[in-house]
């Protein structure tokens, strides 16, 4: 009995272990070392357009299969990273990119952080401003006229006095 519960459970754990080792490896074969890295660095910065937020180098998809062998296909025949970016682009739209393009329609995208940055600046500056002249805007006993030190020391004799007294 026990030498079945041990063969049944190394075969669950076969089964469960054994689909991501059977996983698919895409071996391309470069002619310089310099396009193998610039394969490794597109992968990396290109996202598959089929998969939520995964680049090129994480996603099994299909989609990024073709896209890999594709980009494998353009360095081969000498293509340019901004050419074959620009390939990409035309093909699946702006999404592919991670770092979109400068444009009109994503300078807000561009510019919203630098709007933002400046406005919390802005808003920090004034509270600062605020605390500071609060600040100088005290004023001292010496401000005061003779009969207003009279009476704020009065005020504060009788607050000291009610403070004593226990009730």
């Amino acid at each position: 009995m026990k030498v079945f519960l041990t063969s049944l459970f190394l075969a669950c754990f076969l089964l469960i272990i054994a689909p991501p080792l059977m996983a698919v490896v895409d071996l391309y074969e470069f002619d310089t070392e310099s396009q193998r890295q610039r394969y490794h660095a597109l992968i990396e910065v290109l996202r598959c357009p089929k998969c939520q937020n995964q680049n090129l180098a994480g996603s099994d998809s299909p989609v990024a299969e073709d896209l890999r062998r594709e980009l494998h296909q353009m360095l081969l025949e000498g293509k340019t990273d901004r050419e074959i970016k620009t390939f990409m682009v035309d093909r699946y739209g702006e999404f592919v990119l991670y770092k979109p393009r400068f444009q009109k329609s994503t300078v807000v995208l561009w510019g919203l952080p630098l709007v933002l940055l400046v406005l919390g600046l802005g808003i920090v500056a004034y509270i600062v401003r605020g605390r500071q002249s609060t600040n100088t805007r005290k004023m001292s006993l010496d401000e005061l006229s003779s009969s207003e030190q009279d009476q704020l020391k009065s005020l504060l004799k009788t607050s000291s006095e009610e403070t004593e007294t226990p009730p």
